[in-house]
Protein backbone atom coordinates (compact mmCIF):
# COMPACT_ATOMS: atom_id res chain seq x y z
CA UNK A 1 0.00 0.00 0.00
CA UNK A 2 1.76 3.13 -1.23
CA UNK A 3 0.47 5.83 1.12
CA UNK A 4 3.21 8.27 0.05
CA UNK A 5 2.07 8.04 -3.57
CA UNK A 6 -1.53 8.53 -2.48
CA UNK A 7 -0.67 11.67 -0.49
CA UNK A 8 1.10 13.06 -3.53
CA UNK A 9 -1.97 12.40 -5.69
CA UNK A 10 -4.26 14.07 -3.14
CA UNK A 11 -2.16 17.20 -2.70
CA UNK A 12 -4.37 20.16 -1.82
CA UNK A 13 -6.98 18.09 0.02
CA UNK A 14 -7.37 18.10 3.79
CA UNK A 15 -5.21 15.20 4.98
CA UNK A 16 -4.23 14.08 8.48
CA UNK A 17 -1.46 11.55 9.09
CA UNK A 18 -0.66 12.16 12.76
CA UNK A 19 -0.79 8.58 14.13
CA UNK A 20 -2.69 9.52 17.28
CA UNK A 21 -5.37 11.42 15.36
CA UNK A 22 -5.60 8.70 12.72
CA UNK A 23 -6.04 6.12 15.49
CA UNK A 24 -8.75 8.20 17.11
CA UNK A 25 -10.60 8.61 13.80
CA UNK A 26 -10.29 4.85 13.22
CA UNK A 27 -12.61 4.17 16.15
CA UNK A 28 -16.32 4.16 16.76
CA UNK A 29 -18.28 2.94 19.79
CA UNK A 30 -17.17 -0.68 19.20
CA UNK A 31 -16.15 -0.85 22.86
CA UNK A 32 -19.81 -1.33 23.84
CA UNK A 33 -18.96 -4.94 23.06
CA UNK A 34 -16.20 -6.71 24.99
CA UNK A 35 -15.94 -9.11 22.05
CA UNK A 36 -15.38 -6.34 19.50
CA UNK A 37 -13.04 -4.57 21.89
CA UNK A 38 -10.84 -7.66 21.96
CA UNK A 39 -11.00 -8.15 18.20
CA UNK A 40 -10.72 -4.55 17.01
CA UNK A 41 -8.71 -2.66 19.60
CA UNK A 42 -5.58 -2.65 17.40
CA UNK A 43 -7.36 -1.50 14.22
CA UNK A 44 -6.16 1.72 12.62
CA UNK A 45 -6.16 3.41 9.25
CA UNK A 46 -3.11 4.98 7.64
CA UNK A 47 -4.52 8.36 6.68
CA UNK A 48 -7.57 10.53 7.29
CA UNK A 49 -8.86 12.43 4.25
CA UNK A 50 -11.63 15.01 4.74
CA UNK A 51 -13.20 16.01 1.41
CA UNK A 52 -15.06 19.30 1.31
CA UNK A 53 -17.32 18.51 -1.62
CA UNK A 54 -18.41 15.76 -3.96
CA UNK A 55 -15.66 16.54 -6.45
CA UNK A 56 -13.04 15.83 -3.81
CA UNK A 57 -14.78 12.56 -2.92
CA UNK A 58 -14.52 11.52 -6.56
CA UNK A 59 -10.84 12.46 -6.58
CA UNK A 60 -10.11 10.39 -3.46
CA UNK A 61 -11.96 7.31 -4.68
CA UNK A 62 -10.36 7.46 -8.11
CA UNK A 63 -6.85 7.71 -6.66
CA UNK A 64 -7.45 4.96 -4.10
CA UNK A 65 -8.89 2.69 -6.77
CA UNK A 66 -5.84 3.20 -8.94
CA UNK A 67 -3.42 2.53 -6.06
CA UNK A 68 -5.41 -0.28 -4.43
CA UNK A 69 -5.89 1.58 -1.16
CA UNK A 70 -8.94 0.61 0.98
CA UNK A 71 -11.39 3.36 1.93
CA UNK A 72 -13.59 3.31 5.04
CA UNK A 73 -16.18 6.13 5.25
CA UNK A 74 -16.83 7.81 8.58
CA UNK A 75 -19.43 10.21 9.88
CA UNK A 76 -18.91 11.04 13.54
CA UNK A 77 -18.18 7.46 14.65
CA UNK A 78 -21.18 6.99 16.95
CA UNK A 79 -22.02 3.51 15.61
CA UNK A 80 -21.27 0.57 17.88
CA UNK A 81 -20.92 -2.45 15.59
CA UNK A 82 -17.45 -1.45 14.36
CA UNK A 83 -19.09 -0.15 11.16
CA UNK A 84 -16.60 2.70 10.69
CA UNK A 85 -13.43 0.84 11.63
CA UNK A 86 -10.85 0.20 8.85
CA UNK A 87 -10.10 -3.52 9.11
CA UNK A 88 -7.55 -3.31 6.27
CA UNK A 89 -6.09 0.10 7.12
CA UNK A 90 -5.90 2.60 4.29
CA UNK A 91 -7.93 5.81 4.12
CA UNK A 92 -10.48 6.96 6.68
CA UNK A 93 -12.80 9.08 4.54
CA UNK A 94 -14.19 11.60 7.03
CA UNK A 95 -17.31 13.28 5.65
CA UNK A 96 -17.60 15.73 8.54
CA UNK A 97 -16.63 18.72 6.35
CA UNK A 98 -19.57 18.05 4.02
CA UNK A 99 -22.21 19.24 6.47
CA UNK A 100 -24.48 21.75 4.71
CA UNK A 101 -28.26 21.75 4.75
CA UNK A 102 -28.93 22.79 1.16
CA UNK A 103 -32.71 22.81 0.75
CA UNK A 104 -35.82 22.79 2.95
CA UNK A 105 -39.22 22.21 1.37
CA UNK A 106 -42.65 21.17 2.64
CA UNK A 107 -42.16 17.61 3.86
CA UNK A 108 -38.51 17.19 2.86
CA UNK A 109 -34.95 18.36 3.47
CA UNK A 110 -31.77 17.97 1.43
CA UNK A 111 -28.41 17.82 3.22
CA UNK A 112 -24.86 16.66 2.84
CA UNK A 113 -23.87 13.45 4.65
CA UNK A 114 -21.81 15.10 7.39
CA UNK A 115 -24.68 17.30 8.60
CA UNK A 116 -25.32 16.65 12.29
CA UNK A 117 -28.89 15.51 12.85
CA UNK A 118 -29.69 18.07 15.55
CA UNK A 119 -28.42 20.82 13.23
CA UNK A 120 -30.73 19.64 10.46
CA UNK A 121 -33.67 19.82 12.86
CA UNK A 122 -32.64 23.27 14.06
CA UNK A 123 -32.63 24.47 10.45
CA UNK A 124 -35.95 22.86 9.53
CA UNK A 125 -37.65 24.03 12.72
CA UNK A 126 -36.49 27.59 12.16
CA UNK A 127 -37.52 27.48 8.51
CA UNK A 128 -40.99 25.94 8.75
CA UNK A 129 -41.49 24.18 12.10
CA UNK A 130 -40.64 20.77 10.64
CA UNK A 131 -38.34 18.02 11.92
CA UNK A 132 -36.89 14.69 10.79
CA UNK A 133 -39.10 11.66 11.29
CA UNK A 134 -36.41 9.54 12.94
CA UNK A 135 -33.19 10.06 14.85
CA UNK A 136 -30.84 7.96 16.98
CA UNK A 137 -30.25 8.59 20.68
CA UNK A 138 -26.96 10.18 19.55
CA UNK A 139 -29.09 13.00 18.09
CA UNK A 140 -26.69 15.74 19.18
CA UNK A 141 -23.58 14.15 17.62
CA UNK A 142 -24.55 11.70 14.84
CA UNK A 143 -24.39 12.63 11.16
CA UNK A 144 -27.27 11.96 8.79
CA UNK A 145 -25.09 9.98 6.36
CA UNK A 146 -23.76 7.81 9.17
CA UNK A 147 -27.28 7.22 10.44
CA UNK A 148 -28.43 6.01 7.02
CA UNK A 149 -25.34 3.87 6.38
CA UNK A 150 -25.06 2.38 9.86
CA UNK A 151 -28.36 2.83 11.69
CA UNK A 152 -31.72 1.11 11.46
CA UNK A 153 -34.24 3.25 13.37
CA UNK A 154 -34.63 5.12 16.61
CA UNK A 155 -36.62 7.89 18.22
CA UNK A 156 -39.72 8.31 16.05
CA UNK A 157 -39.86 4.65 14.98
CA UNK A 158 -43.02 4.30 17.06
CA UNK A 159 -44.72 6.33 14.33
CA UNK A 160 -42.67 5.74 11.19
CA UNK A 161 -40.93 2.38 11.50
CA UNK A 162 -37.30 1.92 10.40
CA UNK A 163 -34.94 3.63 8.02
CA UNK A 164 -35.29 0.88 5.43
CA UNK A 165 -39.08 1.19 5.30
CA UNK A 166 -40.25 2.76 2.07
CA UNK A 167 -40.52 6.54 2.35
CA UNK A 168 -38.15 7.08 5.27
CA UNK A 169 -35.30 7.98 2.92
CA UNK A 170 -36.38 9.77 -0.24
CA UNK A 171 -33.22 10.05 -2.31
CA UNK A 172 -29.50 9.35 -2.02
CA UNK A 173 -26.66 10.62 -4.15
CA UNK A 174 -23.84 8.07 -4.20
CA UNK A 175 -20.32 7.94 -5.64
CA UNK A 176 -18.96 4.58 -6.82
CA UNK A 177 -15.38 3.38 -6.38
CA UNK A 178 -14.16 2.67 -9.89
CA UNK A 179 -11.35 3.88 -12.14
CA UNK A 180 -13.74 6.66 -13.14
CA UNK A 181 -16.21 6.98 -10.26
CA UNK A 182 -19.82 7.50 -11.23
CA UNK A 183 -22.33 9.72 -9.43
CA UNK A 184 -25.67 7.95 -9.05
CA UNK A 185 -29.07 9.23 -7.89
CA UNK A 186 -30.96 6.50 -6.05
CA UNK A 187 -34.68 6.66 -5.31
CA UNK A 188 -37.45 4.21 -4.50
CA UNK A 189 -36.34 0.60 -4.23
CA UNK A 190 -32.79 1.46 -5.36
CA UNK A 191 -32.21 3.24 -2.03
CA UNK A 192 -32.01 -0.19 -0.37
CA UNK A 193 -28.76 -0.84 -2.23
CA UNK A 194 -26.87 1.41 0.21
CA UNK A 195 -29.01 1.92 3.32
CA UNK A 196 -27.49 0.13 6.32
CA UNK A 197 -24.63 -1.13 4.13
CA UNK A 198 -21.82 0.42 6.22
CA UNK A 199 -20.48 2.21 3.13
CA UNK A 200 -19.36 -1.09 1.61
CA UNK A 201 -20.77 -0.31 -1.83
CA UNK A 202 -20.79 3.45 -2.35
CA UNK A 203 -20.15 6.78 -0.66
CA UNK A 204 -23.23 8.86 0.13
CA UNK A 205 -22.68 12.52 -0.79
CA UNK A 206 -26.23 13.89 -0.49
CA UNK A 207 -29.42 12.80 1.23
CA UNK A 208 -33.04 13.81 0.86
CA UNK A 209 -35.13 12.96 3.90
CA UNK A 210 -38.83 13.33 4.73
CA UNK A 211 -39.95 15.78 7.40
CA UNK A 212 -42.90 15.85 9.75
CA UNK A 213 -44.43 18.50 11.99
CA UNK A 214 -42.15 19.58 14.83
CA UNK A 215 -43.31 19.71 18.44
CA UNK A 216 -41.79 20.74 21.75
CA UNK A 217 -41.92 17.15 22.95
CA UNK A 218 -42.63 16.66 26.67
CA UNK A 219 -40.42 14.16 28.52
CA UNK A 220 -42.36 11.94 30.92
CA UNK A 221 -41.34 8.98 33.11
CA UNK A 222 -44.02 6.61 34.37
CA UNK A 223 -43.22 4.21 37.22
CA UNK A 224 -44.44 0.63 37.82
CA UNK A 225 -44.02 -2.00 40.51
CA UNK A 226 -43.15 -4.65 37.91
CA UNK A 227 -41.52 -4.77 34.50
CA UNK A 228 -44.51 -6.71 33.17
CA UNK A 229 -46.68 -3.74 34.13
CA UNK A 230 -44.33 -1.32 32.38
CA UNK A 231 -44.18 -3.46 29.22
CA UNK A 232 -47.95 -3.92 28.99
CA UNK A 233 -48.47 -0.21 29.57
CA UNK A 234 -45.91 0.63 26.88
CA UNK A 235 -47.65 -1.63 24.37
CA UNK A 236 -51.10 -0.19 25.09
CA UNK A 237 -49.76 3.37 24.95
CA UNK A 238 -48.07 2.67 21.62
CA UNK A 239 -51.44 1.46 20.28
CA UNK A 240 -53.31 4.64 21.27
CA UNK A 241 -53.99 6.18 17.88
CA UNK A 242 -55.13 9.50 19.36
CA UNK A 243 -52.10 10.09 21.63
CA UNK A 244 -49.07 11.34 19.75
CA UNK A 245 -45.81 10.03 21.18
CA UNK A 246 -42.29 9.90 19.76
CA UNK A 247 -40.73 7.48 22.22
CA UNK A 248 -42.12 4.59 24.31
CA UNK A 249 -39.36 2.85 26.29
CA UNK A 250 -40.02 0.37 29.14
CA UNK A 251 -36.94 -0.43 31.25
CA UNK A 252 -36.74 -3.00 34.05
CA UNK A 253 -35.62 -2.32 37.61
CA UNK A 254 -32.99 -1.86 38.90
CA UNK A 255 -31.52 -0.33 35.70
CA UNK A 256 -33.10 3.15 36.07
CA UNK A 257 -32.09 3.48 39.72
CA UNK A 258 -28.55 2.20 39.19
CA UNK A 259 -27.66 4.00 35.97
CA UNK A 260 -29.89 7.06 35.48
CA UNK A 261 -28.05 8.97 38.15
CA UNK A 262 -29.49 12.41 37.43
CA UNK A 263 -33.03 11.07 37.49
CA UNK A 264 -32.49 8.92 40.57
CA UNK A 265 -34.29 11.43 42.82
CA UNK A 266 -37.55 10.59 41.03
CA UNK A 267 -37.17 6.81 41.26
CA UNK A 268 -37.13 3.84 43.64
CA UNK A 269 -34.61 1.02 43.39
CA UNK A 270 -37.35 -1.54 42.70
CA UNK A 271 -39.19 0.65 40.17
CA UNK A 272 -39.47 -0.30 36.51
CA UNK A 273 -40.29 2.62 34.25
CA UNK A 274 -41.61 3.62 30.86
CA UNK A 275 -39.90 6.65 29.35
CA UNK A 276 -42.05 8.62 26.87
CA UNK A 277 -41.90 11.69 24.70
CA UNK A 278 -45.38 13.18 24.29
CA UNK A 279 -46.64 15.95 22.00
CA UNK A 280 -47.87 18.91 24.09
CA UNK A 281 -51.39 18.77 22.69
CA UNK A 282 -51.59 15.06 23.66
CA UNK A 283 -50.35 15.54 27.23
CA UNK A 284 -53.74 15.77 28.97
CA UNK A 285 -54.98 12.68 27.15
CA UNK A 286 -51.71 10.90 27.95
CA UNK A 287 -52.06 11.68 31.66
CA UNK A 288 -55.67 10.52 31.71
CA UNK A 289 -54.72 7.31 29.92
CA UNK A 290 -51.84 6.74 32.35
CA UNK A 291 -54.11 7.18 35.39
CA UNK A 292 -56.57 4.66 33.96
CA UNK A 293 -53.71 2.26 33.17
CA UNK A 294 -52.40 2.40 36.74
CA UNK A 295 -49.07 4.08 36.03
CA UNK A 296 -47.44 6.58 38.39
CA UNK A 297 -46.09 9.69 36.69
CA UNK A 298 -42.82 10.29 38.54
CA UNK A 299 -41.45 12.94 36.20
CA UNK A 300 -43.27 15.34 33.87
CA UNK A 301 -41.15 18.00 32.22
CA UNK A 302 -44.24 20.17 31.65
CA UNK A 303 -44.82 20.62 35.39
CA UNK A 304 -41.31 20.08 36.81
CA UNK A 305 -39.60 23.09 38.34
CA UNK A 306 -36.47 24.61 36.83
CA UNK A 307 -34.54 23.22 39.78
CA UNK A 308 -35.88 19.70 39.16
CA UNK A 309 -35.03 19.90 35.45
CA UNK A 310 -31.56 21.31 35.97
CA UNK A 311 -28.88 19.06 34.54
CA UNK A 312 -31.27 16.36 33.31
CA UNK A 313 -30.53 14.75 29.94
CA UNK A 314 -33.40 14.59 27.44
CA UNK A 315 -35.58 11.49 27.46
CA UNK A 316 -34.06 10.12 24.26
CA UNK A 317 -30.70 10.00 26.06
CA UNK A 318 -32.21 7.45 28.44
CA UNK A 319 -33.39 5.30 25.54
CA UNK A 320 -32.17 3.21 22.61
CA UNK A 321 -28.40 2.72 22.97
CA UNK A 322 -27.95 5.56 25.42
CA UNK A 323 -29.40 3.20 28.03
CA UNK A 324 -26.37 0.97 27.47
CA UNK A 325 -24.01 3.93 27.47
CA UNK A 326 -25.31 5.19 30.83
CA UNK A 327 -24.93 1.73 32.33
CA UNK A 328 -21.39 1.36 30.97
CA UNK A 329 -20.35 4.62 32.59
CA UNK A 330 -21.26 3.15 35.97
CA UNK A 331 -20.46 -0.54 35.45
CA UNK A 332 -17.90 -1.50 32.75
CA UNK A 333 -19.05 -5.14 32.89
CA UNK A 334 -22.33 -4.22 31.20
CA UNK A 335 -22.93 -4.86 27.52
CA UNK A 336 -26.15 -5.48 25.58
CA UNK A 337 -28.05 -7.46 22.95
CA UNK A 338 -30.42 -6.18 20.31
CA UNK A 339 -33.39 -8.41 19.57
CA UNK A 340 -36.84 -8.40 18.02
CA UNK A 341 -39.96 -9.61 19.79
CA UNK A 342 -42.11 -10.54 16.79
CA UNK A 343 -45.75 -9.49 16.54
CA UNK A 344 -48.33 -10.71 17.60
CA UNK A 345 -46.79 -12.68 20.46
CA UNK A 346 -44.36 -9.97 21.49
CA UNK A 347 -45.66 -9.39 25.02
CA UNK A 348 -45.67 -13.10 25.82
CA UNK A 349 -42.10 -13.33 24.52
CA UNK A 350 -41.07 -10.25 26.51
CA UNK A 351 -42.36 -11.82 29.73
CA UNK A 352 -40.76 -15.18 28.97
CA UNK A 353 -37.35 -13.74 28.12
CA UNK A 354 -37.47 -11.40 31.12
CA UNK A 355 -37.60 -14.40 33.43
CA UNK A 356 -34.80 -16.45 31.87
CA UNK A 357 -31.70 -14.73 33.24
CA UNK A 358 -32.41 -13.03 36.57
CA UNK A 359 -29.60 -10.73 37.69
CA UNK A 360 -27.78 -11.27 34.39
CA UNK A 361 -30.02 -9.88 31.62
CA UNK A 362 -32.11 -6.75 32.27
CA UNK A 363 -35.02 -5.97 29.98
CA UNK A 364 -35.16 -2.77 27.94
CA UNK A 365 -37.74 -2.38 25.18
CA UNK A 366 -38.29 0.11 22.38
CA UNK A 367 -41.78 0.07 20.90
CA UNK A 368 -41.88 0.55 17.13
CA UNK A 369 -44.17 0.15 14.15
CA UNK A 370 -43.08 -2.76 11.99
CA UNK A 371 -45.04 -3.63 8.85
CA UNK A 372 -48.01 -1.70 10.20
CA UNK A 373 -48.10 -3.40 13.60
CA UNK A 374 -46.93 -2.22 16.99
CA UNK A 375 -44.20 -4.47 18.39
CA UNK A 376 -40.92 -3.99 20.19
CA UNK A 377 -37.21 -4.34 19.88
CA UNK A 378 -35.16 -5.34 22.88
CA UNK A 379 -31.91 -3.60 23.76
CA UNK A 380 -31.46 -5.71 26.86
CA UNK A 381 -28.52 -5.04 29.15
CA UNK A 382 -26.28 -8.01 29.87
CA UNK A 383 -23.83 -8.44 32.71
CA UNK A 384 -20.90 -9.86 30.75
CA UNK A 385 -18.85 -12.74 32.10
CA UNK A 386 -17.47 -14.74 29.16
CA UNK A 387 -17.94 -14.84 25.40
CA UNK A 388 -19.16 -18.42 25.72
CA UNK A 389 -21.88 -17.37 28.16
CA UNK A 390 -22.86 -14.48 25.88
CA UNK A 391 -23.28 -16.94 23.00
CA UNK A 392 -25.48 -19.14 25.24
CA UNK A 393 -27.72 -16.16 25.99
CA UNK A 394 -27.94 -15.32 22.28
CA UNK A 395 -28.89 -18.92 21.54
CA UNK A 396 -31.60 -18.86 24.21
CA UNK A 397 -33.20 -15.74 22.71
CA UNK A 398 -33.22 -17.28 19.25
CA UNK A 399 -34.49 -20.68 20.44
CA UNK A 400 -37.42 -18.82 21.99
CA UNK A 401 -38.28 -17.07 18.72
CA UNK A 402 -36.52 -13.73 19.27
CA UNK A 403 -34.01 -12.97 16.48
CA UNK A 404 -30.77 -11.33 17.63
CA UNK A 405 -29.14 -8.53 15.63
CA UNK A 406 -25.79 -9.25 17.18
CA UNK A 407 -23.87 -6.14 18.32
CA UNK A 408 -20.86 -8.33 19.07
CA UNK A 409 -20.20 -8.90 15.36
CA UNK A 410 -18.77 -6.39 12.89
CA UNK A 411 -20.24 -7.82 9.67
CA UNK A 412 -23.46 -6.72 7.99
CA UNK A 413 -24.93 -10.19 7.95
CA UNK A 414 -24.12 -11.25 11.53
CA UNK A 415 -25.31 -7.91 12.86
CA UNK A 416 -28.48 -8.29 10.80
CA UNK A 417 -30.57 -11.22 9.63
CA UNK A 418 -27.68 -13.70 9.13
CA UNK A 419 -28.26 -14.05 5.41
CA UNK A 420 -26.87 -12.53 2.23
CA UNK A 421 -28.50 -9.33 1.02
CA UNK A 422 -28.43 -10.10 -2.69
CA UNK A 423 -29.35 -6.53 -3.68
CA UNK A 424 -26.44 -5.01 -1.78
CA UNK A 425 -24.04 -7.70 -2.96
CA UNK A 426 -25.00 -7.13 -6.60
CA UNK A 427 -24.56 -3.40 -6.20
CA UNK A 428 -21.14 -3.89 -4.61
CA UNK A 429 -20.02 -5.91 -7.64
CA UNK A 430 -21.09 -2.99 -9.82
CA UNK A 431 -19.97 -0.04 -7.68
CA UNK A 432 -16.82 -1.43 -6.00
CA UNK A 433 -15.37 -4.08 -8.31
CA UNK A 434 -12.02 -4.22 -6.49
CA UNK A 435 -13.65 -4.61 -3.05
CA UNK A 436 -11.86 -1.58 -1.60
CA UNK A 437 -14.81 0.02 0.21
CA UNK A 438 -14.84 -0.89 3.92
CA UNK A 439 -13.30 -4.35 3.43
CA UNK A 440 -14.23 -7.17 5.79
CA UNK A 441 -17.73 -6.00 6.62
CA UNK A 442 -19.73 -7.90 3.95
CA UNK A 443 -19.39 -11.69 4.33
CA UNK A 444 -21.15 -12.30 1.01
CA UNK A 445 -18.27 -10.51 -0.75
CA UNK A 446 -15.40 -11.86 1.35
CA UNK A 447 -16.57 -15.49 1.59
CA UNK A 448 -19.53 -16.32 -0.70
CA UNK A 449 -19.59 -19.93 0.55
CA UNK A 450 -19.84 -18.98 4.22
CA UNK A 451 -22.39 -21.06 6.15
CA UNK A 452 -24.43 -18.79 8.41
CA UNK A 453 -25.84 -21.86 10.18
CA UNK A 454 -22.43 -23.06 11.30
CA UNK A 455 -22.54 -21.19 14.58
CA UNK A 456 -19.02 -19.94 13.95
CA UNK A 457 -18.04 -16.27 13.93
CA UNK A 458 -16.88 -14.93 10.60
CA UNK A 459 -13.38 -13.54 11.04
CA UNK A 460 -11.98 -11.30 8.34
CA UNK A 461 -8.51 -12.43 7.30
CA UNK A 462 -7.01 -9.13 8.45
CA UNK A 463 -8.11 -9.93 12.02
CA UNK A 464 -7.06 -13.58 12.17
CA UNK A 465 -4.20 -12.81 14.55
CA UNK A 466 -6.70 -11.90 17.28
CA UNK A 467 -9.13 -14.77 16.84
Amino acid sequence: MDIAALKAELEGLKIEDNPKIVQQKSRDFYWYSPVLKRQLDHVSGDLVVSPRDEGEVVRVLSACHRLGVPVTPRGTGTGNYGQAMPLSGGVILSLAEMNAVTSILPGRVVAHPGAIIVDIDRATRAHSNQELRLHPSTYATASIGGFIAGGSGGVGSINFGGLRDFGNVLRLRVVTMEAEPRILELTGEDIHKVTHAYGTNGIITEVEMPLTAAYDWVDVIVGFDSFTGAARYGNTLACQDGILTKLVTPIAAPVPWLYFKRHQKFLREDMSICVAMVAPHSLDAFLAFTRRAGGQVVYNAATASDEEKKGLPPAYELAWNHTTLRALRVDPSITYLQSLYPFPDHLELVEKIDGLFPGEVFSHLEFVRLDGNVTCFGLNLVRFTTEERLDEIVAAFEQNGCPIFNPHRYTLEEGGMKQTDEVQLAFKREADPRGLLNPGKMIAWEDPAYDYRSGKTFLFKGLSQVS
